[in-house]
């Protein structure tokens, strides 16, 4: 019989060793950092390990045009995300569901009413100026007047009042700044001094409200609204300035340093939240302040801020002040004495270390182009995913049971070759996903678990093809060893076609599905991979050594390789031509 071809296949066939110690170097190396990562295990989504579900719904500004589109909604989606990644939960799933709604998934383990805040603020910041305040829930039957301000000072930094008022019984809306603390904080800014700005500002032309006839009837609504404003009353507060936009003043509520509540009439927005370009939450070391919130400002907004405290520097009056208001609450309203051209400001306070950065993770992922409010929160409890989990493994188990009980059955000896191409292909698979969990917040789910038990049958497929490729060529009278060789290209054409099938379905299923099922087609692609893998690297080289092994080479009955069990034909045998008759002459 003819020797093996030179080249590709004599060098593959002489160096099977390289390639088992390739993958098994590989399978070390991963394991290795799998254990120095700290993640034996792979991280488990919310349907095995439990978590909170929360579904918000999108609505429209009243008076503003419909601005639910898909978007705003993929915009909306990926803030979302980025805020939850902030806080460390890079396993959450945030989806879009029909037209207006979105399901932000937060696995166990995550403190979930500190998500709920991130993921649905609306993180609207601006800079106004105050045009009057006074503490809510006083006399306020008359009109106010510039002068009327109860603020004493700028920087209020005291936390919330533990009395009996009806003020520190109120619990202020869910935002970094106020968890049962003061929401009035200092804002310290460069105070470097500067020319004052000749930009003009609403402030410095502002006056109250006047109660004569002569005002306009916008100006007369505000007014009214102001004096029937009562912030002691969370409904109340939360409509102040409902539908407010930016360019128009506006009335809001406060905290001030004893936890009183205040009311405020605002003026037309002088700098906004998009004018920031980083916010951070620093320990202030050099002060007792605590923790703070660093702001730098874009070139634009350092700018509109120097406008705006130079014009406010230049009263110095009870009004020099401006508001920092965040989704319509106001959380700072300092003193300004000089214009501040730094083009960096902090609010520094009573935060703790856990209201500071969530206020700087608002302001740094900006704010979400649409309101959304929240429609329903339920917990998840991971008993049920456990119960299903439990009853896929047994079901995953009873499978490669009897995958192995057929490979034993019709293959015989080949089935310690299968066997073990099994066990490297679920060690890659576990090792993998144990590491792409704190890489790429890799979530085993349901789903991905059906997944990785539909492989079982491909890579099982994988096997049988090739060992049947090389039964046949048995057949045809082979020995062994050029039955593998001769097997192995056909077997391997065949292999690669079935694996990209599958592999192209799952990349269509991760591409146009969402959520969990994501997870299956996921979990199918990368098992697919690893079969070609495993194959290339485990499977065929360790045929080849066990080729030249007495057991198989002879055909042993138990070998699954007997040709007298395979109907063999006689062993071929390579024969000379007859020379061509030579033509002889008699003498």
């Amino acid at each position: 019989m003819a020797a093996p071809k030179k080249g590709r296949s004599a060098s593959a066939q002489s160096r099977p060793g390289r390639s088992l110690a390739l993958i098994l170097i590989a399978i070390a190396a991963l394991t290795g950092g799998m254990f120095v990562s700290g993640h034996p295990t792979p991280r488990l989504g919310i349907d095995l390990a439990g978590g909170t579900s929360i579904t918000l719904t999108a609505k429209n500004e009243p008076g503003q045009p419909n601005a639910i589109n898909k978007t705003n909604m993929d915009t909306a989606v990926d803030i979302m995300n980025r805020r939850v990644n902030g806080l460390g939960v890079s396993e959450a799933e945030v989806q879009t569901q029909g037209s207006d709604n979105i399901i932000v998934n937060i696995p166990k383990g995550t403190n979930s009413k500190q998500a709920r805040e991130q993921v649905g603020t609306t993180a609207k910041l601006y800079f106004r100026p105050v045009l009057t305040t006074e503490v809510s829930g006083t006399d306020a039957s008359a009109s106010p007047s510039p002068s009327a301000s109860s603020s004493s000072s700028g920087k209020a930094t005291d936390k919330a009042s533990s009395s009996s008022s009806p003020s520190s019984s109120t619990t202020p809306s869910a935002t970094a700044t106020s968890q049962g603390r003061a929401v009035t904080d200092a804002l310290k800014a460069d105070s470097t001094p500067s020319a004052s700005s000749s930009a003009s500002s609403s402030a410095s032309s502002s006056a109250s409200p006047s109660a004569s006839s002569s005002v306009d009837p916008a100006t007369a609504k505000l007014e009214a609204e102001y004096t029937a404003l009562d912030c002691t009353d969370k409904a109340a507060r939360a409509k102040a300035g409902d539908g407010a936009r930016p360019t128009d003043p506006t009335v809001a509520c406060g905290q001030n340093s004893s936890g009183q509540w205040q009311k405020y009439i605002l003026g037309p927005a002088a700098v906004s939240g998009t004018d920031i370009k980083k916010a951070s939450a620093v320990f202030d070391t050099q002060s007792a302040a605590g923790w703070k919130v660093t702001m730098d400002f874009t070139p634009g907004g350092s700018k509109k801020f120097a406008s705006i405290t130079g014009e406010l520097a230049k009263n110095q009056t009870p009004q020099n002040q401006f508001a920092i208001v965040l989704d319509g609450e106001v959380v700072s309203d300092p003193y300004v004495s000089q214009a501040l051209t730094g083009g960096n400001a902090e609010i520094s306070g009573s935060f703790s270390q856990t209201e500071a950065q969530d206020l700087a993770n608002m302001l740094k992922y900006g704010a979400l182009p649409l309101t959304f409010k929240e429609s329903s929160v339920t917990t998840v409890t991971a008993a049920l995913g456990g119960e299903q989990l439990h009853a896929g493994l047994i079901a995953g188990a009873i499978g490669l049971g009897l995958v192995v009980i057929y490979l034993v059955v019709y293959y015989r000896g080949l089935s310690l070759i299968a066997i073990a191409s099994l066990m490297v292909s679920a060690v890659l698979t576990y090792v993998i996903m144990a590491l792409l969990g704190p890489t790429i917040g890799f979530a085993l789910n349901l789903p991905a678990v059906c997944g990785a038990i539909v492989a079982i049958g491909i890579t099982a497929d994988s096997f049988i093809v090739f060992f049947e490729r090389i039964r046949d060529e048995i057949r045809e009278g082979r020995s062994l060893r050029p039955a593998v060789e001769r097997a192995w290209p056909r077997a391997r054409r065949t292999i690669l076609v079935s694996d990209f099938v599958s592999f192209l379905a799952a990349a269509v299923l991760f591409i146009v599905t969402v959520g969990k099922v994501q997870g299956f087609a996921f979990t199918l692609g990368l098992t697919t991979l690893l079969d070609v893998v495993v194959v290339f690297l485990f499977t065929k080289p360790l045929m080849t050594i066990l080729a030249s092994k007495k057991f198989f080479a002879s055909g042993h009955s138990w070998s699954g390789l007997d040709p007298k069990r395979l109907g063999a034909k006689p062993p071929l045998r390579r024969t000379r031509r007859p020379s061509a008759p030579v033509d002889t002459k008699e003498a």
